[in-house]
């Protein structure tokens, strides 16, 4: 920001504030000495070019003691690795050896080892963020015991939240570290679930600061004792208020009322436009708020988010939605062609039906992605769009976000991105999926549910 350049200040008497005259030893108002005003300091300010400040000349800076010596950051360390004393002055006494690591087992033949993650090579860019969520494999079942520090009043207690990022601080209400200040990582930044033979992951991605997406998958049992997968995948509107709301209501009162109505005998199309309504309540019942509320933010909206659901049965595939989040169906004989199933709710899709523009026009136009479909107490008018198929084959159906099909657009790329084994192994093919979006960029939440069809037994799940 520009300034308008200012003139020298007059000098004054450092006693009693009034004008001097340039020579004057003594002030001519209180008669202060003012040989004993030390001179000021000659302002040589230095300026950072590319990260690195020149020393002035003649200086002999001591290398900072938090680099290796070449201008390089030096590792980080917790606290209880710092050396220190006590109140007393003694040293502190050293923390206890930590046990040495076990070898890693051998994978079993026929077996491969298993992944700790979705994705290890992340670009190291300044707009992501880089702070992640402890290892869960160091608290797995089977890990060695960790040895019991010695006591340190100042820690926190055992049964509070620890910072992941100094792993010393202790984690407030409100989600910072008290010592560092960091923000922990949200629960919702990577979701993992998996539920007989259907699975669904779900990942903040690379660019947002957190995950407005929602899942929700179950199986249940027909009333002749048939088996019955369903999954719902909601995307929230990031332009409405309070987005990562309204996506996880909308997918739990879907979800509960599909697991409710399947059992009784419910029709699952009537079932699945049932679910939909149901969800579109749970979100404008979000907007519900005092009249003063509205009154000190008029700028905010009413929450809003999309949806895309998925019912496999015996003989039969159900799927409905509002939005622009979609449902492939991927056949496991991959000689045979695969499917997009949804119609998007979207600008795009809009123009393509109307016959103004191609589909790859319609799509490279930066209004590709207006929605002209969604749940929320501000939707012109909700029309739930399902439709049952009758596959001739086995397969995997499967649902997701934007963030995932702008990787995989056509049905033809989703069904190359899906592994071989998806049906087999639900889960690990949702990870995998979850990676090749986060590999193409991850500018979007990913959140990708997979099911197998015909629904296998009650029981069947990723091997």
């Amino acid at each position: 920001m520009s300034q308008m350049p200012q003139q020298a200040a007059v000098p004054k008497c450092p006693s009693c504030e009034e004008p001097l005259e340039s020579g004057d030893r003594f002030c001519g108002a209180c008669g202060y000495d003012l040989s004993v005003v030390p001179a000021r300091p000659e302002d040589s300010p230095t300026l950072a070019v590319n990260g690195a400040v020149p020393a002035p000349d003649g200086v002999d800076w001591p290398v900072a003691r938090d680099s290796d010596g070449h201008g390089h950051p030096a590792p980080a360390h917790a606290a209880a690795e710092v050396p220190g004393t006590d109140s007393g002055g003694s040293p502190l006494p050293p923390p206890p050896p930590a046990p040495p690591a076990a070898p890693p087992a051998a994978p079993a033949a026929g077996t491969e080892s298993p992944a700790p993650g979705v994705r290890f090579d992340r670009p190291d860019e300044p707009d992501e963020y880089p702070l992640q969520a402890p290892d869960p494999r160091l608290t797995a079942e089977g890990a060695p015991a960790p040895v019991p520090a010695q006591p340190r009043p100042a820690g926190p207690a055992p049964a509070e939240k620890v910072c992941v990022a100094c792993r010393a601080g202790r984690v407030d209400d409100d989600g910072y570290c008290e010592n560092c200040g960091h923000a922990q990582p949200r629960e919702r930044d990577h979701m993992e679930q998996e539920s007989g033979p259907v699975a669904a992951v779900s990942d903040r991605g690379l660019r947002h600061h957190r995950n407005e997406d929602a899942f929700s998958v179950g199986c249940t049992v027909l009333p002749d004792g048939a088996p019955a997968s369903v999954a719902i995948v909601c995307d929230g509107v990031s332009s409405a208020t309070r987005p990562d709301d309204a996506s996880l209501a909308a997918s739990r009162a879907a979800g509960e009322s599909l697991l409710g109505a399947l059992p009784r005998g419910t029709h699952p199309q009537q079932a699945m436009h049932d679910a939909i309504l149901a969800a579109a309540q749970a979100v404008n019942a979000l907007a519900d708020e005092p009249a003063t509320a509205r009154e000190q933010a008029p700028h905010q909206n009413a929450p809003a988010c999309t949806l895309v659901g998925a019912v496999v049965t015996a003989g039969l595939l159900v799927v409905g939605w509002v939005g622009d989040s979609r449902v492939y169906w991927v056949p496991a004989d991959r000689s045979a062609p695969p499917a997009r199933l949804t119609e998007d709710d979207s600008w795009a899709a809009q123009m393509v039906a109307a016959g103004l523009m191609n589909e790859a026009e319609a799509y490279a136009d930066e209004r590709a992605h207006a929605i002209t479909g969604w749940l929320g107490a501000d939707a012109y008018e909700l029309e739930p769009h399902t439709a049952s198929f009758k596959p001739d084959r086995a397969g995997v159906v499967v649902v997701c976000t934007d963030g995932l099909w702008n990787y995989a657009e056509s049905a033809q790329e989703m069904a190359d991105a899906v592994p071989l084994d998806a049906a087999a192994r639900p889960l690990h093919s949702a990870r995998v999926l979850v990676g090749h979006a986060l590999d193409g960029g991850g500018h979007d939440n990913v959140t990708v549910a997979l099911l197998p069809f015909p629904a296998p037994p009650q029981g069947a799940g990723s091997a």
